[in-house]
């Protein structure tokens, strides 16, 4: 009887589960809306990747930074040679016989003499340290994953020791050992060493040593430290990406961005994603559109692999045969600097769209299926999006590369959702902008993806979104936007102008903040959502507002629920959202101004409020998230609140109540 009972109990359970999760009817009066709007775009600038949301520990370590990539880099760059107990020995750069084309350099070890073990307490060898990004953070316990390829030109078996230190002070003083492995090296071949190594001890600046042992020849190559803590084990570093979840986005746009179509120098650099998604040590690293080396740790199939784990739509971006009209100092000169690839060339761009489709989308035992698959993925990702260039000049040039490419991927493909571009600077008025929105008209291209950085002001009062047209079929994508700094008043301005996009969101059907990352001391570009340094991210007043607008995405929008008390205030704005499917109403009220003021609000037509959440975002207008302080931070609170009630909106606040239903 008791057994009975407690199936009945749990029969019972699930069935309430099951009906609290079904979707809910939107009363009349509302909006359909996307339930996409809120994304984020990634883009290696100011080292987001390597040294930021890549978690790999060491800088160049496949040798291959460039003088033309930066005045005074070689491949020997981040590293230097280093000879403990009196051992006499030097390095050299080589390239024959490499592990792979797209890698040629590496490193030669030339070991003339090992001193004595009792010199220095033991610490002897020849060989070569890296101190990381700003030093290598290692934390107590916690294990590493140490790889490194290496050969023997000589054929002598070498005795290897591969070590994390802490530098000693003074004279004579020796490194402090956090962790280390040796190993022996063998055979002329490149052959792959890989030991996990336990940190000791915390350390915030460590430096890595690769030590032989042995006399002779040794040649090194894509020496790599990965601490096995990363985000949901796939390389990422933990807490930078968890700062993206917390967003809660609906897709990821990568990888750039002006980084899609080359570094400025030609299309030799060009962003291309086949050299981004096999084993690492085949990967081509390029010049960096913004002034440093990109060494691809991170390519395509990170991407994809980190949209699945945090359940985002990919949104890849491609090249499609033209260059930056900023090459060179193009931005500057009277005339454009854009660049283009001959028409009768045109067809291997093409093949990257089609391409990434397949190898996307395509069966495990299709041609790029199968690299997706050896890669360690063999399902599909499931790819809905895929666009087509970034800010490109919308010249004669331009629509006839990029509808080679667009017409190709729509007979082939006619499921995936075409994202194209409105050029630089995408305002009403502007040449590209509408030449580019003429041109997508004609195609009917599904989305179009806008960019503009303005000062706060513009976002305080431009409603730009309200007089596009309802009838055209191509969409909006916000791609790229933010106020240009990064105080409270700011990130309400970009909340202002959310709150219009929502009202708008039957045309505007995506938006993401840029840029995403800034490591400390190295942005090209400011403001930024997220700063970070070794040790942990620090998060702008931009970054929670973009949060409470992840938060409270919805399917359908109503305009007619609340009313504040001064009707022309244009620093006053609200939102009522629906979600269908999670049963929650999300109404959002934002003050930009010194004044408080009183919102009336009715929400009758919603019944049965379960439970209310307030989440605030409020200080003074100048307040600002840095690295010395965070002032501004969410504060979350459960309240009572009836359908129909007079909300206190308070000066400078934005505030979001959470209502389930």
């Amino acid at each position: 009887m008791k057994r009975k009972l407690i199936t009945l109990t749990l029969l019972a359970a699930t069935a309430i589960a099951a009906v609290a999760a079904k979707p809910i009817k939107a009363p009349a009066g509302g909006k359909k809306i996307s339930n996409e709007l809120i994304g984020i775009f990634f883009e290696d600038i100011s080292s987001s990747a390597d040294g930021g949301l890549c978690a790999e520990l060491i800088q160049n370590g496949s040798f291959e930074f460039s003088p033309s990539e930066r005045d005074g880099w070689g491949p020997g760059t981040a590293w230097r040679s280093v000879r403990p107990g009196h051992s006499l020995g030097y390095i050299e750069p080589k390239q024959q016989d490499p592990i792979h084309p797209n890698n040629p350099n590496y490193m030669r070890l030339n070991i003339e003499r090992v001193g004595h073990y009792y010199d220095y307490n033991g610490w002897t060898g020849v060989g070569i340290q890296n101190d990381g990004y700003d030093g290598i953070l290692l934390k107590a316990g916690e294990k590493y994953d140490f790889s490194v390829f290496l050969r023997n030109p000589d054929g002598k078996d070498k005795e290897v020791r591969a070590v994390l230190v802490v530098q000693g002070r003074g004279f004579r003083a020796q490194p402090t050992v956090i962790a280390d492995t040796t190993f022996t090296v063998s055979g002329k071949e490149w052959k792959k060493y890989e030991y996990t190594l336990t940190a000791a001890q915390d350390c915030p600046n460590a430096s890595f040593q690769l030590l032989s042992l042995t006399t002779g020849v040794m040649d090194i190559d894509m020496v790599s430290i990965f601490p096995q803590d990363t985000y949901k084990g796939h390389g990422l570093r933990k807490d930078l990406a968890q700062a993206l979840v917390d967003l809660n986005p609906k897709f990821m746009r990568f990888p750039g961005g002006c980084v899609v179509h080359g570094g400025g120098d030609g299309f030799w650099d060009t962003y291309r994603w086949k050299t981004t998604v096999g084993p690492r040590e085949t990967r081509r690293g390029i010049k960096n559109t913004w002034g440093y080396h990109q060494s691809m740790e991170m390519g395509f199939f990170e991407y994809f692999q980190f949209c699945e784990d945090a359940g985002m739509e990919p949104l890849p971006i491609l090249p499609c045969g033209v260059s930056c009209q900023g090459t060179n100092g193009g931005w500057n000169m009277r005339t454009q600097a854009q660049d283009v690839v001959p028409m009768e060339d045109m067809q291997e761009w093409a093949d990257e769209a089609l391409d990434l489709i397949e190898w996307a989308n395509g069966p495990a035992d299709s041609k790029w299926g199968k690299v997706r698959a050896d890669a360690g993925h063999p399902e599909p990702f499931n790819l809905k999006y895929l666009g087509l260039g970034n800010e490109e000049k919308i010249t004669p040039e331009f629509e006839e590369r990029f509808k080679f490419i667009y017409d190709q991927v729509r007979a082939k493909y006619p499921e995936i959702v075409i994202v194209g571009t409105a050029g630089p600077g995408s305002h009403p008025g502007n040449g590209d902008y509408e030449e580019g929105w003429k041109f997508a008209t004609q195609l009917e291209v599904p989305i179009l993806d806008e960019h503009y950085y303005e000062q706060r002001n513009y976002f305080l009062t431009s409603r730009q979104y309200d007089n596009y047209p309802r009838d055209r079929k191509t969409k909006v994508y916000l791609g790229e936007y933010a106020a240009k700094d990064k105080k409270l008043i700011d990130a309400l301005a970009e909340g202002l102008y959310l709150l219009h996009v929502e009202r708008n969101a039957d045309v505007v059907v995506m938006t993401s903040y840029a840029p995403l990352f800034a490591r400390k001391n190295t942005n090209n570009w400011n403001p930024d959502l997220i700063y970070f340094d070794n040790e942990r991210p620090f998060l702008t007043c931009s970054y929670y507002v973009q949060q409470m607008f992840g938060q409270s995405s919805g399917d359908y929008y109503y305009g007619d629920c609340v009313k504040f008390d001064r009707a022309d205030d244009n620093l006053l704005g609200q939102s009522v959202v629906l979600d269908t499917q999670s049963r929650k109403l999300f109404l959002k009220v934002c003050n930009a101004g010194e004044n408080a003021a009183k919102a009336t609000i009715d929400l009758s037509r919603f019944s049965g409020f379960k439970s209310v959440t307030k989440t605030t975002i409020k200080g003074l207008p100048d307040d600002e998230n840095g690295f010395d302080a965070q002032p501004i931070a969410p504060v979350t609170e459960s309240v009572k609140l009836k359908s129909k009630a007079t909300l206190d909106v308070e000066p400078y606040s934005i505030t979001l109540y959470t209502i389930a239903l």
